[in-house]
């Protein structure tokens, strides 16, 4: 069965960013690629029994099994070690992408706690969008009774638009809350260390 996104996508959408983005070439319209999904555990990745518990629950939220990541580096400050166990990461594609972002749109990120929309600021110039979201009991797969701790994610939709432009239309064509971001970035201002006043000589 194809998911309902995806033959929105085709039907749909592809019509509205054609005359959005005045473009004439079929392949040019931006398109979502991938969905990367992350779970950061810390030092609770070395806990088997907990590192068991947060795969399960990925595995409900995306529908895929996800892989460990390692530290590539020892910090001391993150007492991290190098090769030792990170968190978790899952990258979805075609069908489970289409269906994730179907339940991520209309189902979880409405039942956030005083929700606003996501900035349109955290799209980059490469046409990745990511967002944070600090409770993952927010999905309906997650059974509330039996979370032990309530972890962020971190979600990355990676589109094939070269501007900023481009992937906010297409998100939006995909019911994304997605706002204008009305701060602007402060420019840092360098400190120049003001010359020592020559000594007066006795």
């Amino acid at each position: 069965m194809i998911p309902r996104l995806k033959e929105k996508y085709k039907t749909e959408i592809v019509k509205n960013l054609m005359s959005k983005l005045n473009l004439k070439n079929l392949h040019a319209i931006p398109k979502i690629q991938k969905v990367v999904v992350n779970m950061g555990m810390g030092l609770d990745a070395l806990d088997q029994k907990k590192l068991k518990i947060c795969i399960n629950d990925i595995s409900a939220i995306t529908g895929q099994h996800p892989i460990i990541t390692k530290f590539k580096k020892s910090i001391s400050n993150f007492k991290s070690r190098k090769g030792t166990n990170a968190g978790l990461k899952v990258t979805l594609r075609n069908d489970r992408m289409y269906e994730f972002i179907d339940r991520l749109v209309n189902i979880a990120l409405p039942r956030i706690k005083d929700f606003k929309g996501l900035k349109d600021a955290s799209c980059d110039k490469f046409g990745n969008f990511s967002f944070g979201i600090k409770e993952h009991i927010i999905f309906p797969e997650i059974n509330f009774d039996k979370v032990d701790t309530i972890r962020g994610l971190d979600i990355t939709i990676v589109t094939t638009s070269q501007s900023k432009e481009g992937t906010v239309s297409l998100l939006k064509e995909f019911n994304f809350p997605i706002y204008k971001s009305t701060e602007k970035k402060k420019k840092k201002i360098k400190y120049i260390p003001k010359k020592e006043e020559k000594k007066e000589e006795k």
